[in-house]
């Protein structure tokens, strides 16, 4: 008798212990499932908020792809210019501000080869050091850029000569470049493209003025 009232408790026990087990189980995957479905939900919207907000920042078009291409090859020339200062110029004014251009488009051709790279873009080869001049006749039909012939005559001036022929063909380069990022402010899309934009027409159209003074031009 003693062991058949055993049997019933112990049967009782573990129906009950089934039982709590069900109930818990359910309440627990109602709250798991709504927790985590909500976690997942919060966290999709975060990840889609964050793309979103990404791809916002990063959207360009044909127009922001062509000024860096373009200005960076418009750039490379500005900078192969003022290279040829340092051992050339007789003027230390032209030499300073051969060295304030180059300081300044070095960092802006590397800035705009990242964007280039980032869409998936071609960066374009530098092709002044294997193949003078070809560079300069491939991106003739560029504002302000100069021809082979032009670079060609600055490479073996020097002296006072260089002084001026550098002063006149690098306010050509500067207007040509200023006409190129104000076509990139009127039809980029691309935030920080434009902003550069806009910082070359401040930049460049002071050195203008600066280089026609020293011309005794202004």
């Amino acid at each position: 008798m003693t062991a058949r009232r055993t049997f019933v408790r112990r049967t009782a026990l573990a129906a009950t212990t089934g039982v709590a087990a069900l109930v818990l189980a359910a309440c627990g995957g109602d709250d798991g499932g709504h927790d985590m479905g909500s976690m997942e939900s919060g966290s999709g919207a975060s990840a889609s908020t964050s793309a979103s907000a990404s791809a916002e920042a990063g959207e360009h078009n044909d127009a922001d792809v062509d000024f860096a291409t373009e200005m960076i090859q418009h750039h490379r020339q500005a900078v192969e210019m003022a290279d040829l200062a340092a051992d050339r110029a007789s003027s230390q004014e032209v030499k300073d501000l051969a060295t304030k251009i180059k300081g300044a488009q070095d960092p802006e051709i590397k800035t705009m080869s990242g964007w280039l790279t980032s869409w998936g873009e071609e960066v374009p080869e530098d092709m002044s050091s294997s193949m003078p001049g070809m560079d300069h006749d491939m991106s003739s039909s560029m504002p302000g850029m100069m021809g082979s012939e032009d670079m060609g005559k600055l490479d073996k001036a020097s002296g006072a000569e260089f002084d001026e022929m550098f002063l006149d063909m690098m306010v050509q380069h500067h207007e040509g470049a200023v006409e190129m990022a104000k076509t990139e402010k009127a039809d980029g899309k691309y935030s920080p493209a434009v902003k550069l934009a806009d910082g070359v027409i401040t930049a460049q159209t002071a050195e203008i003025g600066q280089m026609n003074k020293m011309l005794g031009k202004s």
